[in-house]
C-alpha cells in the first residue's frame, strides 16, 4: 500500500513550521502575489527560502500557488516572479490558467506542475489532455464523487497523481470559480481577494418599497442560503486511500497555526494507522474530537458519497464553533527546574484548566498553578498578546508544543 502525502496549508513561515513539525509530508504555500489567498501572510521572498530550507530538512515538499487567472497586466510581472523563484528548490507549482502553466515550463522546463482545482477537472479525458501537456497531479475538483475519483484513476497513467481535497471550508460555486465577490465589492476572488459573500446574511428588497427588507428564508431555518457546511473526511481514510489518491489536502493557508497544528496531527494519526496495520484498522473517536477543538463549521462529507442536499448546508448561521482557545505556544523548556518558557495567544489566568499537546504526544491536562513574568515575577493573569510567561508543566514539554484551554470552563464547575 503506497502511504498518500498528507498536504498542508501554510498560509506564513509560522504555520509552515508548524505544520511540517506535526505531520505533513507536505505544505502549499504563496509569495506575495499571483495566488488565491492574498488575506492570507504569505512569504516573502526571504521566508520562502528559509520554509523551504526548513521542510527540506525534515523530509517535507514545498509546493508553490500561482494559481491565479492571470490577465494581461500580471503577465510581465508574473514572468519576472518565476524568474525569480525558479531556483528556490520548490517541488512543485500549482496552477491553473494554461498560460501560466506555459509559462511556468518556458522558465522552469524540469517544474513539476500540478493542476489546481480552480481548473474543473473532473474527467478522465481532461486527465488525458494535460498529462499529454506535462501535467504531473491533478488537484480535483471538489464536485466529484469517489466513484468518479475511482474511474479517473483507472483510466489515467500509472504516473499521474490525485490529489483531492479531504477537510476545510467548501466554496458554494463551482471549484471556488466565484463572481460574487467581484461583482458586490469589486474583489476577484480568482485573483486572490474574496470578502466570502457567500456567508453574508440576506433580504430581499422588492424596486417600489427601498428600505423594507424581507428574509430569504427556507422554511424556518433561516437566510444563508449559500453557507456550506466544512468538509471533513477523518472518518474515511481507508476509502480514499484504496481510491489511489496520491495526495490529501487540507485547506486553511487563512486559518491559524493552531487549526494546522490540531487537523494535521489528527489526519496524520489516522493515516498512519490504517496504513500501518489496514487489516485491524479501527477508526478512533479521539481523533475527530481533536478536529472539533478548532474553530470550525459543522461538518459534511461534501459530494464524495451522494450529492449535497440542504442538510450540507447551514440556513441558521455563518458562525463558526470555537469552544477551545489557543493560549500559548512553548518557546523554550528548561529540563531542571520544569518551567516552560510560553508565548501567549490568548489570556491565560491562574487556575485556568489547560491542555498541553505536542506532534510526539496526545495532550495532557493539567491547572494552571504557578505563571511568570519575562522579570521572573509571579503574576496572576497573562492578558497581553504574545507575552512571555514561564509555567510549571506537569509532563516536560518541547519547543512548538501548544497550550489549549476549553471556553466557560466557570458554567461547567
Amino acid at each position: 500500500m503506497r502511504k498518500p502525502e498528507l498536504l498542508a496549508p501554510a498560509g506564513d513561515l509560522e504555520k509552515l513550521k508548524i505544520a511540517v513539525l506535526y505531520g505533513a509530508d507536505a505544505v502549499y504555500m504563496a509569495g506575495e502575489s499571483f495566488s488565491l489567498r492574498a488575506g492570507a501572510g504569505n512569504f516573502t521572498v526571504e521566508e520562502m527560502k528559509e520554509g523551504i530550507d526548513f521542510a527540506h530538512s525534515h523530509g517535507a515538499k514545498c509546493h508553490l500557488a500561482v494559481n491565479i487567472f492571470a490577465h494581461n497586466e500580471d503577465i510581465e510581472p508574473l514572468m519576472d516572479y518565476l524568474n525569480m523563484v525558479r531556483d528556490m528548490g520548490f517541488d512543485a507549482f500549482i496552477a491553473a490558467d494554461p498560460g501560466v502553466i506555459d509559462m511556468i515550463f518556458e522558465v522552469i522546463p524540469d517544474a513539476e506542475v500540478h493542476l489546481s482545482t480552480q481548473a474543473n477537472m473532473t474527467n478522465y479525458r481532461t486527465a488525458a489532455f494535460w498529462y499529454n501537456r506535462g501535467v504531473k497531479r491533478l488537484v480535483l475538483a471538489r464536485e466529484l464523487t469517489l466513484q468518479e475519483i475511482i474511474k479517473v484513476k483507472e483510466k489515467i497513467p500509472e504516473d499521474m497523481e490525485l490529489e483531492a481535497f479531504i477537510h476545510g471550508a467548501m466554496c458554494i460555486s463551482y471549484s471556488g470559480r466565484c463572481l460574487l465577490s467581484n461583482f458586490m465589492i469589486e474583489r476577484d476572488s480568482n485573483r486572490g481577494m474574496c470578502a466570502h459573500p457567500c456567508r453574508w446574511k440576506y433580504s430581499l428588497v422588492e424596486e417600489q418599497r427601498p428600505g423594507q427588507y424581507y428574509p430569504v428564508e427556507e422554511d424556518e431555518r433561516g437566510t444563508y442560503i449559500l453557507n456550506s457546511k466544512d468538509l471533513c473526511l477523518i472518518e474515511h481514510i481507508p476509502e480514499l486511500i484504496e481510491a489511489g489518491i496520491s495526495s490529501f489536502k487540507i485547506e486553511g493557508r487563512m486559518k491559524s497555526v493552531f487549526y494546522v497544528a490540531t487537523v494535521v496531527s489528527a489526519y496524520r494519526r489516522a493515516i498512519d494507522a490504517y496504513c500501518g496495520n489496514s487489516e485491524n484498522y479501527r477508526f478512533d473517536p479521539k481523533w475527530m474530537e481533536e478536529v472539533c477543538k478548532v474553530s470550525h463549521r459543522e461538518f459534511t462529507t461534501g459530494f464524495y458519497f451522494n450529492q449535497p442536499s440542504n442538510l450540507d448546508q447551514n440556513y441558521r448561521t455563518s458562525a463558526y464553533t470555537r469552544d477551545y482557545s489557543f493560549t500559548g505556544l512553548v518557546k523554550d523548556y528548561d529540563e531542571k527546574t520544569g518551567y516552560a518558557t510560553v508565548e501567549q495567544r490568548n489570556k491565560m489566568v491562574r487556575g485556568d484548566r489547560i491542555e498541553i499537546f505536542g506532534p510526539d504526544c496526545d495532550f495532557f491536562t493539567q491547572t494552571l498553578d504557578e505563571m511568570y513574568n519575562e522579570e521572573g515575577e509571579p503574576i496572576d493573569s497573562a492578558p497581553h498578546p504574545q507575552q512571555i510567561l514561564k509555567i510549571k508543566t506537569d509532563k516536560p514539554v518541547k519547543p512548538f508544543y501548544m497550550l489549549r484551554k476549553e471556553k466557560n470552563q466557570q458554567l461547567k464547575d
